[in-house]
């Protein structure tokens, strides 16, 4: 078979049995058991918001219902165990039932097309609106009977209370009838939208215009089950409703926000349907649709909505049961027994060529020269970076950290006895005003220097692919498929399969710079520039002798007050909302640190590790408002 990774997207896999065995139940438990919303799911709109690639279609596609009964049709399959667990963590089953009916509508352009039409806005949403409505019953239908386990007699549709009197118009209460009123219902408005011209109102099909409102209507269905009867909850996933014309999704929206509707409904969008100031997260910003989101709808943030380090641990298990799920699928490695991911691209650190760790030694010495730092001093320096190596058993104990940690050291040392009040008394090495310490931040920006400074790897092991993923699912696979790809001309040219540090980085650079190219979405020609721009500059900072911001920098800060006026910008803040929402920056608002107020700016792992920057947070450039102006070109625009 082909490389999986590389032919990773969802939709092109037709099989129901081929695309459960590659699917990663990890969205369901990740973005859905433990919203605090889970409750209300299928009671009030959802709006699931995400990346490109950040698995959108693939959770909907899952949850669909015939997949579900696939899945529970063969709970002795190991992974439909797996699937069925997530599926009842998220509210899908219940006692190892159904408990949901879903299907998903894809919103192709043709629902744009509508707006197009020469006819009032509240005609032209109610056509789209209704074509919706006719396509997620017939859906619904066929996921009821696509596996023929049941037959279209078998399944009734109940009512919600004192809304029988509405049930003609949707064709009742059987599944024949429903299904004969939607095909009428979409026969009609589809010829209205796909004629070469749109006919006059009054000419408009008898069914095009007869109330119909399924959703308003139902609010159960009954099917068979093993023998028996139950009853199961709609619902309707409206995936990638982005494509629609703003105005026509606010009023879209509103029709499906009825207060008394039971039919679940769910909208997959990505971030850029949102305003900026949604994107960016701002106080201000009144949420979208001018309602309070968790008691008229529940918003679902597939990235970004979570504590970032926590979010970057799920991600983890994510992408790990995803690998799990295709590696076995590469004929080469699966022969060769070769399916663990951490063992294919292991992080055990590189070592530095004796030659190049005699260069290091050699400048560590002639900076101290140069420092007029003396050898007691030098023996301290020595002592707290060897007793930290020593206390932590640091994975990366290669000699070569350890001096660049100790050169690290030495200019620190450096720049605070230059900052400290002189002495009346000529004093030899004096104590610093604060104590010089080794830590995690100071080994990671003696890794960063060495990486610079002497071409060691920076970037390798499964941890860093994913942090560099940006939590995106579709990233990872394109990270994952390019090593992928090398691994499988190295087992077919019999060399050992384990990609050395230098490797995985080179591909991974080569790939993310790739990512970057490719970007087209509107203002990525400022975006690039931008992030190029931030991405030098914490570059030069982090490559400062004494480190000061440890690990280094991969971010710049706004004052949280300039931030809050700039959310409402068009210009530079439509370009920093496709930025967030195509996985070039993240931000993160209300950032406290040094008594103030930040919103922090932070470049994702693509392109840090374009730039060789950290993928530790907090470190940060403080900027202002004018800075990003200028590195978007919007300054002289």
């Amino acid at each position: 078979m082909a490389n999986p990774f590389l032919r990773r997207a969802t939709e092109y896999v037709r099989e129901d049995e081929s695309f459960l065995s590659i699917v990663s139940p990890a969205p369901l438990t990740t973005f859905l058991a433990t919203n605090k919303h889970r409750d209300d799911m299928f009671e009030v709109p959802v709006r699931i918001i995400g990346a490109p690639g950040s698995g959108k279609t693939m959770l909907a596609t899952l949850a669909e219902f015939r997949m579900v009964e696939i899945i529970l049709r063969d709970e002795t399959n190991a992974t439909n165990r797996t699937l069925a667990d997530a599926l009842a963590q998220a509210g899908f089953l219940k006692d190892g039932r159904p408990h949901v009916a879903a299907v998903r509508v894809p919103m192709e352009s043709e629902y744009r097309d509508f707006w197009e039409l020469p006819y009032d806005p509240a005609v032209k949403t109610k056509l789209a609106f209704w074509l919706v409505q006719a396509r997620a019953m017939l859906g619904l239908v066929r996921n009821l009977t696509a596996n023929r386990t049941r037959g279209v007699d078998d399944i009734d549709f109940i009512p919600r209370a004192n809304y029988e009197a509405h049930l003609e118009q949707i064709g009742g209460l059987t599944a024949t009838g429903i299904r004969e009123r939607a095909l009428a219902v979409q026969r009609a408005i589809y010829s209205v939208g796909a004629g070469l011209r749109a006919p006059r109102l009054e000419y408009l099909p008898a069914d095009a215009t007869a109330p119909y409102a399924p959703f308003d209507a139902i609010s159960r269905i009954r099917i068979g089950w093993s023998g028996e009867a139950i009853e199961v909850t709609p619902l309707v996933m409206l995936d990638d409703v982005h494509a629609l014309h703003h105005d026509q999704l606010e009023a879209m929206f509103e029709m499906l926000s009825h207060r008394e509707m039971k039919f679940g409904r769910w909208m997959m969008m990505r971030l850029d349907a949102l305003s900026p100031g949604a994107v960016m997260h701002s106080p201000a910003t009144q949420p979208t649709h001018n309602r309070a989101s968790g008691r008229d709808f529940v918003d679902i943030w597939m990235q970004g909505d979570q504590k970032k380090d926590a979010a970057r641990r799920q991600f983890r298990v994510m992408a790990r049961d995803m690998a799990k799920r295709y590696l076995p699928m590469v004929e080469g490695l699966r022969n060769r027994g070769a399916t663990d991911i951490d063992r294919l691209v292991p992080s055990a650190p590189p070592r530095l060529p004796p030659g190049k760790v005699k260069d290091l030694v050699a400048q560590v010495a002639k900076d101290q020269v140069k420092l007029k730092i003396g050898p007691e001093r030098r023996a301290e320096i020595d002592s707290i970076v060897d007793a930290f190596i020593a206390r932590t058993k640091s994975y990366d104990d290669a000699p070569e950290v350890a001096l660049a940690m100790k050169r690290i050291l030495l200019h620190r040392y450096a720049v605070r006895i230059a900052r400290s009040t002189p002495s009346l008394f000529e004093e030899l090495d004096p104590d610093p005003p604060k104590p010089l310490k080794a830590d995690s931040d100071l080994a990671h920006g003696a890794r960063l220097h060495l990486h610079h400074q002497f071409d060691r790897p920076l970037h390798y092991g499964v941890d860093d692919v994913c942090d560099a993923s940006n939590a995106n699912a579709e990233v990872f696979l394109q990270f994952a498929g390019a090593l992928v790809a090398n691994i499988e001309t190295r087992a077919i040219r019999n060399n050992p399969l384990p990609l050395p540090p230098r490797e995985q980085q080179s591909i991974l650079i080569d790939k993310a710079r790739s990512i970057m190219d490719g970007w087209a979405f509107p203002n990525a020609q400022r975006v690039r520039d931008m992030v190029d721009a931030i991405g030098r500059d914490c570059k030069d900072e982090s490559n400062l002798p004494n480190a000061p911001l440890g690990a280094g920098a991969n971010a710049i800060a706004i004052l949280e007050d300039e931030m809050e006026e700039l959310s409402h910008d068009d210009e530079l803040g439509s370009v920093l909302k496709h930025a967030i929402a195509n996985g070039a920056i993240t931000i993160e608002r209300n950032y406290g640190q040094g008594g103030k107020l930040w919103a922090l700016v932070e470049l994702t792992g693509t392109v840090a590790l374009v730039h060789g920057l950290t993928f530790n947070r907090g470190g940060f450039l403080p900027k202002n408002v004018g800075y990003l102006s200028q590195v978007t070109g919007l300054a002289d625009a």
